[in-house]
């Protein structure tokens, strides 16, 4: 017997439509920033997000100054010769074209921290997998990143940067952890696949390919449950 008030077939379509269409956003971003309303609907559905014991370890940085951008922008530029470096020939000449952030074209950035020390939540489910705390906060990302694809936002996590200047520049405690650095805007659309796929850096696997049933050793079979 099913339980709780169901979604209509519209609503569940929505859902599921958010997240097979759900793009990481690199360019095409317009320059009009975002109205706050917006903004704290989408913050709300990140803060929304499950958590262990509840602590919700995260805080948010909204940043529209371009000076700031600017700054967190060449932090970029320099950690990104170094990744460069890891690739030779064909990938590395392919990585030289990829589009890997948006920092100034996107109106506004969002910076996503994580508290490790944060006492809420009384250590409940911390005791044996500490990291599940950080695991809350890639929850709320991923709760904004939904939230964003069904208001027709874009969003782009930029992982090329060093956490330590990162820091710096926003002001960051020492203790704290930055987790996710987002460019946020309308864009003037959204790629009918993930870019990397499309440029041929990387295809997307199949659910069968990672999909076991009991043990990790045993491949899933339909309708094959065991006592």
């Amino acid at each position: 017997m099913k339980s709780g008030a169901p979604f209509t077939e519209e609503e569940l379509s929505g859902v599921y439509r958010a997240i097979r269409e759900r793009r990481d956003v690199r360019s095409g971003f317009v320059p009009e920033p975002l109205p706050d309303n917006l903004l704290l609907r989408l913050l709300e559905a990140a803060h929304q997000a499950p958590s262990v014991g509840l602590m919700q370890p995260w805080h948010f940085i909204l940043i529209r100054s371009l000076t700031i951008r600017k700054e967190i922008h060449k932090i970029f530029l320099e950690t990104n010769q170094a990744a460069q470096a890891v690739y030779s020939d064909d990938r590395a000449e392919l990585y030289s074209r990829l589009k890997l952030e948006a920092i100034l074209n996107a109106p506004q950035n969002l910076c996503v921290v994580y508290d490790p020390g944060s006492q809420k939540g009384h250590h409940l489910g911390r005791s044996t997998m500490p990291e599940t705390a950080l695991y809350s906060v890639v929850c709320a990302v991923q709760n904004l990143w939904l939230a964003a694809r069904a208001e027709g936002v874009g969003v782009g996590w930029v992982s090329i940067l060093d956490p330590e200047a990162i820091k710096a520049a926003l002001h960051v405690p020492t203790c704290l952890v930055p987790v996710a650095y987002l460019c946020l805007g309308y864009v003037e659309s959204f790629g009918s696949q993930p870019e990397l796929e499309r440029v041929g850096w990387e295809h997307r696997s199949q659910l069968s390919d990672v999909l076991h049933s009991d043990y990790f050793d045993q491949p899933y079979a339909p309708g094959a449950s065991k006592p």
